[in-house]
């Protein structure tokens, strides 16, 4: 792994009741560790790959956490996440800006589930990767896509070598 989630999450400065929500969870290190650092709280772990969600969900079985709920959902439509309207505090993010096809409708969709001041932990492949620039959206646009949808950047934030990082805010 090229980045550290427990310290990427740690930026957010989660409280231990927060509503998260993990889109794109791929194998959920992001949905356990967020799990961990909201004990009285909730994370969703939203993937569309039923494999990966199997994987999450023995992960959250070996971890002993009871406050993570998986959901196949698409992150790219509308109300694909199946999670209601203005009830997460935070979205988590990781990888995924890069592979989704509707950014857009991705950007909605974050907005859409985000409470007004919810915050995005938003952590992608740098130009700097391994990935060669194969669907890399690079800082500044990722940035002003998210701006253009009503998000302002609280701050950019270290996420390793091979990543950008940054926290944006709904306003």
């Amino acid at each position: 792994m090229f980045t550290d989630p427990v310290k990427n999450l740690k930026t957010l400065e989660l409280k231990e009741n927060d509503i998260v929500a993990d889109l794109g969870a791929g194998t959920g290190y992001y949905s356990v560790a967020a799990g961990r650092l909201v004990p009285r709280g909730k994370v969703y772990a939203v993937e569309i790959q039923k494999d990966f969600l199997t994987t999450i969900k023995n992960k959250v079985r070996e971890a002993h956490l009871s406050n993570i709920e998986c959901l196949w959902g698409n992150v790219e439509k509308v109300g694909g996440t199946k999670i209601g309207d203005n009830i997460v505090d935070a979205v988590i993010a990781s990888n995924v800006l890069f592979q989704v096809e509707d950014k857009d409708k991705f950007i909605e969709e974050i907005k859409r589930i985000l409470k007004i001041k919810g915050r995005v932990l938003l952590i992608d492949w740098s130009e700097a990767s391994v990935m060669n620039g194969a669907g890399i959206v690079p800082k500044d646009k990722a940035r002003i896509m998210f701006e253009k949808k009503g998000f302002m950047l609280e701050r950019e934030i270290n996420a390793g070598e091979h990543h950008y990082g940054m926290i944006l805010v709904k306003e």
